[in-house]
């Protein structure tokens, strides 16, 4: 019986997928894409400059042009493309996402049997202690991890568009480093912010928001208390590690909170049962991994918003899959 070649394929590609992915680390690692940038562009100047034996960096390289990460060859020298471009070491590229998924999270992922059967994170099987609990003992994770939600948060400027905030209080609940609201305070002249995170985070979200005058901050923990006076409340993608019952008296606390004429905005990806996209799903077991969270349905957080005193009155779809979901008091 022949085998199916095209499957067969397919079946390659997936299991090689995790080859492809340490390849693309290992170049960010080693600052390939600035070193060519920066002109040196032939395996020899790679070498020269990583300390890798030039074989190595041959080796790697062809692969990388295989996959169309760079352009060139080792003797006329490489060209980065579109892909490595956004790899290169500046504020808003996707290298600090590249350097947690191929470190920790890629430990993570390695415990996915584990994982998936006991539906314990695979980060905690793997460090011994859950991810919020390591990022607080290891400022140098901390900071590539803020760098990487970042790298993800490509729909922040978008979200003027769908939320009237002009002359409005909106309060970041979980506001982690403040881009966010940074973003917001950008585009919207009259709006004024808090921001509210844990206390290690917070020199942080100070420093990125030192050009606004227009912005407070607060240390502490959304589960307790939130900032109270706001007309907007955001929830940014800080719901997906917590239980149903947690969510909800977050959901109570801004509620309690806001203006009497107030709204509840989630922003989060969320998950359909049937005919997902791959990015949903992938997302959702990428969760699992690090935080033993999980990515909930609009149906689902319908019914904890109202758990808690709240309706839907809109939902609203942002760039890279991401949903908002507009809630006001009952």
């Amino acid at each position: 019986m022949q085998v199916d070649l095209k499957a067969a394929t397919a079946a390659v590609e997936l299991i090689t997928g995790g080859w492809r992915a340490q390849c693309l680390y290992t170049a960010v690692k080693l600052g390939i894409p600035d070193l060519i940038e920066d002109g040196k562009t032939t395996n020899a100047q790679l070498a020269e400059a990583t300390g890798a034996v030039e074989e190595g960096i041959h080796r790697l390289m062809r692969l990388l042009v295989a996959v169309g990460v760079f352009e060139g060859d080792g003797v006329r020298g490489y060209r980065n493309t579109p892909v490595s471009s956004v790899l290169l070491n500046d504020p808003d590229s996707l290298r600090d996402m590249c350097l947690l998924y191929g470190e920790e999270f890629y430990t993570a992922w390695g415990h996915a049997v584990e994982c998936i059967t006991t539906l314990t994170a695979g980060f905690e099987i793997a460090y011994g202690s859950p991810l919020y609990t390591y990022l607080s003992q290891n400022p140098e994770a901390t900071t590539r991890f803020q760098l990487a939600m970042k790298a993800g948060n490509l729909f922040f400027d978008y979200v003027p568009e769908v939320v009237d905030l002009s002359g409005k209080t909106f309060v970041d609940v979980g506001g982690g480093p403040g881009q966010l609201t940074a973003a917001i305070l950008s585009a919207v002249p009259d709006a004024r912010a808090m921001l509210l995170d844990r206390e290690h985070v917070i020199p942080v979200a100070r420093q990125n928001l030192a050009a606004f005058d227009r912005v407070e901050l607060f240390g502490g923990d959304m589960f307790a208390a939130v900032p109270e006076g706001g007309d907007v409340y955001f929830l940014c993608r800080v719901l997906a590690g917590w239980s149903d019952d947690s969510v909800v008296g977050v959901f109570e606390n801004c509620r309690k909170a806001m203006n009497p004429d107030g709204r509840l905005i989630i922003l989060e990806r969320v998950v359909v049962d049937s005919d997902s996209t791959m990015l949903p799903a992938l997302w959702d077991l990428h969760l699992l991994m690090t935080n033993g969270g999980r990515h909930r349905t609009v149906e689902k957080f319908t019914s904890l918003l109202e758990r808690a005193g709240l309706v839907v009155e809109r939902v609203a779809d942002l760039p890279v899959e991401t949903t908002a979901i507009i809630a006001r008091p009952r």
